[in-house]
Protein backbone atom coordinates (compact mmCIF):
# COMPACT_ATOMS: atom_id res chain seq x y z
CA UNK A 1 0.00 0.00 0.00
CA UNK A 2 1.34 3.39 -1.00
CA UNK A 3 0.51 6.86 0.29
CA UNK A 4 1.90 9.90 -1.45
CA UNK A 5 1.31 12.61 1.15
CA UNK A 6 1.49 16.31 0.49
CA UNK A 7 1.42 18.98 3.19
CA UNK A 8 -1.21 21.48 2.07
CA UNK A 9 -2.80 24.73 3.15
CA UNK A 10 -5.93 23.62 1.25
CA UNK A 11 -7.04 20.89 -1.12
CA UNK A 12 -10.22 19.80 -2.85
CA UNK A 13 -11.50 17.19 -5.26
CA UNK A 14 -14.14 17.85 -7.91
CA UNK A 15 -16.20 15.30 -9.86
CA UNK A 16 -18.38 16.54 -12.72
CA UNK A 17 -18.19 20.18 -11.53
CA UNK A 18 -19.23 19.24 -7.95
CA UNK A 19 -16.79 19.58 -5.05
CA UNK A 20 -17.07 16.28 -3.20
CA UNK A 21 -14.19 16.64 -0.73
CA UNK A 22 -12.37 19.66 0.64
CA UNK A 23 -9.96 20.44 3.48
CA UNK A 24 -8.00 23.33 4.90
CA UNK A 25 -4.55 22.85 6.40
CA UNK A 26 -3.48 19.23 6.55
CA UNK A 27 -2.50 16.38 4.27
CA UNK A 28 -3.60 15.36 0.80
CA UNK A 29 -3.16 11.59 0.67
CA UNK A 30 -3.01 9.99 -2.77
CA UNK A 31 -3.56 6.29 -2.02
CA UNK A 32 -2.44 3.39 -4.17
CA UNK A 33 -3.48 -0.16 -3.39
CA UNK A 34 -1.46 -3.14 -4.57
CA UNK A 35 -2.72 -6.70 -5.02
CA UNK A 36 -0.91 -8.07 -1.93
CA UNK A 37 -2.39 -5.41 0.39
CA UNK A 38 -4.85 -6.14 3.20
CA UNK A 39 -6.54 -4.44 6.16
CA UNK A 40 -3.50 -4.94 8.40
CA UNK A 41 -1.34 -3.00 5.94
CA UNK A 42 -4.02 -0.32 5.67
CA UNK A 43 -4.05 0.08 9.46
CA UNK A 44 -0.24 0.38 9.59
CA UNK A 45 -0.30 2.99 6.84
CA UNK A 46 -3.04 4.97 8.60
CA UNK A 47 -0.89 5.10 11.74
CA UNK A 48 2.13 6.16 9.71
CA UNK A 49 0.23 8.92 7.86
CA UNK A 50 -1.43 10.26 11.02
CA UNK A 51 1.80 10.30 13.00
CA UNK A 52 4.35 11.30 10.33
CA UNK A 53 5.98 14.53 11.46
CA UNK A 54 5.84 16.94 8.53
CA UNK A 55 4.54 20.13 10.15
CA UNK A 56 6.77 22.76 11.68
CA UNK A 57 7.07 23.39 15.39
CA UNK A 58 7.83 26.79 16.95
CA UNK A 59 11.48 26.44 15.95
CA UNK A 60 10.67 25.74 12.29
CA UNK A 61 11.56 22.03 12.47
CA UNK A 62 9.27 19.30 11.13
CA UNK A 63 8.37 17.83 14.52
CA UNK A 64 4.55 17.86 14.47
CA UNK A 65 2.08 15.49 12.87
CA UNK A 66 -1.27 16.36 11.28
CA UNK A 67 -3.17 15.54 14.48
CA UNK A 68 -0.98 17.83 16.59
CA UNK A 69 -1.77 20.84 14.39
CA UNK A 70 -5.51 20.01 14.31
CA UNK A 71 -5.24 19.49 10.57
CA UNK A 72 -7.43 17.55 8.17
CA UNK A 73 -6.90 14.79 5.63
CA UNK A 74 -8.19 14.43 2.08
CA UNK A 75 -7.85 10.84 0.80
CA UNK A 76 -7.94 10.32 -2.97
CA UNK A 77 -7.60 6.91 -4.63
CA UNK A 78 -4.85 6.82 -7.25
CA UNK A 79 -4.22 3.44 -8.87
CA UNK A 80 -1.33 4.85 -10.92
CA UNK A 81 0.86 4.85 -7.79
CA UNK A 82 1.04 1.06 -8.08
CA UNK A 83 2.47 1.26 -11.60
CA UNK A 84 5.69 -0.49 -12.50
CA UNK A 85 7.75 2.04 -14.48
CA UNK A 86 11.07 0.22 -14.58
CA UNK A 87 10.86 -0.97 -18.19
CA UNK A 88 9.89 0.76 -21.38
CA UNK A 89 7.87 3.90 -21.91
CA UNK A 90 4.44 2.65 -20.84
CA UNK A 91 3.55 1.84 -17.23
CA UNK A 92 2.43 -1.62 -16.23
CA UNK A 93 -0.40 -1.85 -13.73
CA UNK A 94 -0.01 -5.56 -12.97
CA UNK A 95 0.92 -4.76 -9.33
CA UNK A 96 -2.35 -2.91 -8.75
CA UNK A 97 -5.12 -4.49 -6.73
CA UNK A 98 -8.30 -5.56 -8.54
CA UNK A 99 -10.96 -2.82 -8.31
CA UNK A 100 -13.09 -4.61 -5.69
CA UNK A 101 -10.16 -5.06 -3.29
CA UNK A 102 -8.77 -1.60 -4.04
CA UNK A 103 -12.10 0.08 -3.28
CA UNK A 104 -12.57 -1.96 -0.09
CA UNK A 105 -9.13 -1.00 1.22
CA UNK A 106 -9.47 2.63 0.11
CA UNK A 107 -12.76 2.93 2.00
CA UNK A 108 -11.26 1.14 5.01
CA UNK A 109 -8.22 3.46 5.04
CA UNK A 110 -10.45 6.55 4.89
CA UNK A 111 -12.75 5.18 7.63
CA UNK A 112 -9.79 4.51 9.94
CA UNK A 113 -8.48 8.03 9.35
CA UNK A 114 -11.93 9.49 10.03
CA UNK A 115 -12.02 7.76 13.42
CA UNK A 116 -9.15 10.01 14.54
CA UNK A 117 -9.22 13.16 12.41
CA UNK A 118 -11.51 15.16 10.12
CA UNK A 119 -11.27 13.29 6.81
CA UNK A 120 -12.67 14.05 3.37
CA UNK A 121 -12.46 11.74 0.35
CA UNK A 122 -12.57 11.63 -3.38
CA UNK A 123 -14.70 9.14 -5.32
CA UNK A 124 -13.23 5.75 -6.13
CA UNK A 125 -12.70 5.13 -9.87
CA UNK A 126 -14.10 8.53 -10.85
CA UNK A 127 -12.49 11.07 -13.15
CA UNK A 128 -11.47 13.58 -10.48
CA UNK A 129 -9.91 16.99 -10.62
CA UNK A 130 -7.72 17.51 -7.55
CA UNK A 131 -6.44 20.94 -6.66
CA UNK A 132 -4.17 21.86 -3.80
CA UNK A 133 -1.80 24.41 -2.43
CA UNK A 134 1.30 22.42 -1.52
CA UNK A 135 2.79 23.93 1.62
CA UNK A 136 6.57 24.01 1.35
CA UNK A 137 6.39 22.10 -0.95
CA UNK A 138 6.52 19.06 1.30
CA UNK A 139 5.79 15.67 -0.29
CA UNK A 140 6.63 12.17 0.96
CA UNK A 141 6.18 8.64 -0.46
CA UNK A 142 5.12 6.26 2.33
CA UNK A 143 4.79 2.50 2.02
CA UNK A 144 4.12 -0.42 4.36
Amino acid sequence: MIALIQRVTQAKVVVETQTIGEIGQGLLVLLGVEKQDDKAKAERLVEKVLNYRVFSDNEGKMNLNVQQINGEILVVSQFTLAADTHKGLRPSFSNGAPPTLANELYQYFAQKCAEKINTATGQFAADMQVSLTNDGPVTFWLTV
